[in-house]
């Protein structure tokens, strides 16, 4: 279990020091890999909608069995960019940077698999049927 949280909050960790600097680098990136971005709203929803997952994987590695069942869609949060970026690159749309950045992010989907299946299931009947107890 001790892998399951350094494994998660790691990962938002590095999420946050990857991410949130692009919050301020609209411009440079129109420069780098023209053209210049023309839809901001995408940019920023992604800056967003990524920067809260960050915050999940934070949360599940604060307690992952009582989480685990996050972890699994956490999985599917890494599956949405890693492999579309391999796509992209062999129709050679996007450059050699991004595929590293997707490879790394794939790595991290793995990690997270890998503490998916060593949580343990939360035990629930001790806590869901407490209440009963006093019934039997």
């Amino acid at each position: 279990m001790i892998a399951a949280r350094r494994i998660f909050r790691g990962a938002a960790i590095y999420g946050l020091i990857v991410l949130l600097p692009q919050y301020f680098l609209e411009a440079r990136i129109g420069r780098d890999s023209p053209p210049p971005i023309t839809h901001p709203e995408y940019f920023y929803g992604f800056l967003g909608v990524t920067i809260a997952w960050q915050v999940a994987f934070w949360v599940i590695g604060g307690d992952p069995a009582r989480y685990r069942p996050l972890m699994a869609v956490a999985v599917l949060e890494k599956l949405g960019f890693g492999p579309a970026v391999f796509v992209l690159a062999g129709l050679g749309r996007v450059d050699a940077t991004t595929v590293a950045f997707a490879a790394l992010d794939l790595a991290i989907g793995a990690l997270f698999v890998v503490a998916w299946l060593r949580t343990p299931v939360e035990g629930r009947g001790d806590r869901t049927n407490a209440h009963l107890r006093g019934l039997q």
